[in-house]
């Protein structure tokens, strides 16, 4: 299946962006850490721009657009920061809540209703959020609690997750409103554009930052308009929830990339935390009808 094969692409787009970014620049602040794949990636998206077909609008698409722009830029600044301060395999399987929050947001704008399958899916990626947060020699239950809120990573991706449940769901709306094409196009050519505008003025990010590692931002660049491109057609094919889902195995090939590079530490427990969290998303679409 197409969607499904695009919706792998996407997943592996997404680990490969943040495992770049964390390794090239991590030592830089979060706002560079937007501002790069935001930067290199802008001039892909502007120069296709021209030759994608405009499609029928009307005013509830520009609604929808104008809302989408600061719940993906607020997220995005958010989703650097804890990866930056944070371990790859304690940030990203995270993200694996999505689904679950868009079962309220899918409902919401998209129509979309769980069943008794969706909801233990939830109860699933809650498990494996819990063992995610297990370490060896520590066997208080509590533990894996209180280190959710103590790893500043791991909250503020749950954030980041919630933010997604409802900027994937008003994406899809504009999706459907337009194109899969035009949107993706328009919108991150817009989205790009603005939020290195924005740093530039507040004085948050450096032109000399972007001309010393402009070889790497370039990589940088590539991987987010493979990310925003592949996401915006899989998600067109299939409904919201299913593609999401799919899509947050990058949490697991994300903690392959953080203990090849990064060298973490726990990877057994977290392999299966993560696998957990993954396989309770998954369960959501699958038979959450």
């Amino acid at each position: 299946m197409l969607w499904l094969i695009l919706s792998l692409l996407t997943a592996l787009a997404v680990a490969s962006q943040d495992a770049w970014v964390k390794k090239h620049f991590s030592h830089l602040t979060a706002y560079d850490m937007v501002a790069f794949p935001s930067l290199f990636g802008l001039p892909l998206f502007a120069v296709a721009l021209p030759f994608v077909p405009v499609p029928p609008l009307d005013a509830t698409f520009y609604w929808y657009f104008l809302i989408s722009l600061p719940l993906n830029f607020f997220p995005f600044f958010l989703y650097m920061k804890a990866i930056r301060v944070s371990p790859l395999s304690l940030t990203l399987p995270y993200l694996a809540f999505t689904p679950a929050f868009m079962i309220a947001t899918g409902h919401v704008f998209l129509g979309e209703m769980p069943n008794w399958w969706g909801l233990a899916g939830i109860v699933i990626t809650c498990i494996g959020g819990y063992v995610l947060n297990l370490e060896p020699g520590r066997y208080s239950l509590l533990a894996p609690i209180k280190a959710v809120f103590k790893e500043t990573g791991s909250w503020l991706m749950l954030i980041v997750s919630l933010i997604f449940s409802f900027s994937a769901a008003i994406g899809k709306k504009c999706i459907l409103l337009s194109s899969p094409l035009f949107f993706v196009m328009t919108f991150f050519t817009v989205l790009s554009f603005l939020a290195v505008l924005m740093l530039l003025v507040l004085g948050k990010v450096r032109l000399q930052t972007f001309r010393d590692d402009w070889a790497k931002g370039v990589v940088a660049g590539l991987l987010f308009f493979i990310h925003a491109l592949a996401h915006g057609f899989a998600i067109s094919m299939v409904k919201a929830s299913y593609m999401i889902s799919v899509k947050r195995l990058s949490a697991l090939i994300g903690i392959i990339y953080g203990r090849l590079f990064f060298k973490e530490k726990y990877m057994a427990l977290r392999l299966v935390g993560a696998g957990l969290m993954v396989a309770g998303a998954v369960l959501i679409t699958l038979w959450g009808r």
